[in-house]
């Protein structure tokens, strides 16, 4: 149990690869708090996998497009488990469409989801998060190929956290706290379906033959968060199946 004792909050973590990550986190030993915007059944399915596994669990309603939202779920994660070791900012949205047909709301919203929401928890972090302290997010091999127009807002935003990753750590490394980026490939969820209208073109980009699996991200993410990967920070771990090879 590499993280025991250890307390995270994984943002947008009521399905997918955010619930695979809080439970395989809680079975490494952590106490762990989740986001969730809308599906509250799911979440305390959730908590319960957490409680479980022998450790506290707490789900958070929290809109990710809300900064206010944002910093109270840190807040409470630190009331509820008494302190902030792993932060964890896998919410993320995504809206597909060429430029020209894009509307401002689309591109509202995945820049406050995907580019402010994990800049304000991080900062709300700051002030819980010692030494050995993570902030682990969840990009997108996006950031590194974008093999179709209607990604360019998409992968505009995953990128950003390329650029927000090396910059933090710089910022917090001399504190022993590391920042790292995890970038999934085609993962099979509710949002990228491995039998799903967009599957065949991703698989196709893949060394691998096959989409990946919820857990194998949750693998990456324990394993930056554990004191194994103390000398990594500031980098992007991708899990692609050698989609960008």
């Amino acid at each position: 149990m590499s993280l025991k004792g250890k307390r995270a909050l994984v943002t947008g973590a009521s399905r997918g690869i955010g619930a695979t990550i809080a439970q395989h986190l809680a079975a490494e030993g952590a106490d762990v708090a989740i986001t969730y915007e809308k599906s509250a059944d799911k979440a305390a399915e959730v908590v319960r996998a957490i409680k479980a596994a022998g450790r506290r669990g707490v789900a958070i309603q929290a809109d990710s497009a809300d900064p206010s939202a944002v910093q109270r779920s840190v807040d409470k994660t630190v009331a509820e488990l008494g302190g902030l070791d792993i932060l964890v900012n896998n919410a993320g949205i995504i809206r597909l469409a060429d430029l020209k047909d894009m509307s401002l709301e689309d591109i509202n919203a995945l820049l406050n989801v995907n580019i402010r929401s994990p800049i304000v928890a991080s900062k709300a972090a700051l002030a819980h998060l010692g030494k050995g302290g993570r902030i682990i997010s969840i990009g997108s091999y996006f950031a590194e190929r974008v093999p179709w127009s209607l990604l360019s807002v998409y992968a505009a935003t995953k990128s950003s956290l390329v650029a927000f990753t090396k910059g933090l750590a710089r910022e917090l490394g001399p504190k022993e706290i590391t920042v790292n980026l995890v970038q999934p490939g085609p993962i099979d969820t509710d949002m990228n379906p491995e039998g799903g209208p967009y599957a065949s073109g991703q698989l196709g980009l893949t060394a691998n033959a096959r989409y990946g699996k919820p857990q194998d991200i949750a693998d990456a993410v324990a394993f930056l968060a554990s004191a194994r990967a103390q000398y990594i920070n500031g980098t992007a771990l991708t899990v692609d199946g050698g989609a960008i090879a």
